[in-house]
């Protein structure tokens, strides 16, 4: 599979196809300042970039729209260059609420479709309007969903997934990579027993050998696999280096040793809802 800076799509099963690198622009509102995003989707869209990861929860679709807006007006790609990936969220699941909900995302983009909307997270919570809905004593609302199957994945050189990944590929199945570079170490939601990643002592020495860092190491030794890659970064050098991944090939050893480091340990295991009755991480994958 050659893929390049100008070109780096590949086939969907539909017919359709996907850049195989993406910006991810999840935020913690509270603590990202107003535009912080537009900003960085502008500049993700300059280097070269042409798959924005977004969502309804991230609240910030309102400052990625108006920056995929802006650079269409000032004619450095077309609408038809991006793709767009929109979330419905855990309180919307019901089918009734699907399409409104879908059409509020269009409505704050201020685009005229997604290119892909997925379910968040496969597991629902009280519908409405509130995110994280809790009873008067603090206790999580869950919700029944009527969901058949739905696959929300992790995947880097310490959860490589691979049976999963052979089972996609027979079946003409894309996976999408979350977290590609580990995550934040944020208690709430991550297990930070696991060591971070990017210190991996391997990865830091091809990266190294490469004049590459261990993050470049890492989304190169994903894509060349096939897998499509989200980093998320609100950091204009960083995102600016994250993109810098096709001018160099990982040998068939290399690929094997990164895949040697594989803990099948996730860092996204969001225990404060593993009691839920539809927690997915309880599976295999």
């Amino acid at each position: 599979m050659y893929l390049s800076a100008a070109n780096h799509r590949i086939p969907l099963s539909d017919g359709n196809s996907i850049p195989i690198i993406g910006l991810g622009t999840y935020s913690e509102p509270k603590l990202t300042p107003t535009g912080t995003c537009a900003k960085s989707v502008k500049i993700a869209i300059d280097t070269g970039y042409r798959h924005i990861d977004g969502a309804y929860i991230y609240q910030n679709e309102h400052e990625v729209g108006e920056a995929i807006r802006e650079k269409i007006a000032e004619g450095k790609v077309r609408r038809e260059d991006i793709f767009y990936c929109g979330k419905l969220w855990a309180t919307k699941h019901d089918p009734e609420m699907v399409r409104p909900t879908l059409e509020k995302t269009l409505s704050v983009l201020q685009l005229d479709y997604v290119d892909l909307y997925i379910i968040e997270i496969p597991m629902a919570f009280k519908p409405g309007d509130e995110i994280y809905p809790k009873d008067e004593n603090g206790k999580w609302l869950y919700h029944k969903s009527n969901l058949c199957a739905t696959w929300e994945v992790e995947c880097h050189p310490y959860f490589t997934q691979p049976k999963l990944l052979k089972f996609c590929q027979q079946r003409d199945i894309v996976i999408i990579a979350y977290s590609p570079l580990g995550t934040s170490r944020n208690p709430t939601w991550v297990n930070i027993s696991s060591p971070p990643l990017l210190k991996d002592e391997l990865l830091n020495a091809l990266g190294k050998k490469y004049k590459k860092t261990a993050a470049q190491i890492v989304l190169r030794f994903n894509i060349q696999r096939g897998v499509v890659v989200i980093p998320k970064s609100f950091n204009p050098e960083r995102i600016k280096e994250n993109f810098q991944i096709f001018d160099f090939s990982l040998t068939e050893e290399e690929m094997k040793d990164i895949e040697a480091l594989n803990k099948n340990v996730r860092f996204v295991e969001m225990l404060m809802w593993c009691d839920h009755p539809e927690y997915p991480f309880h599976d295999e994958y």
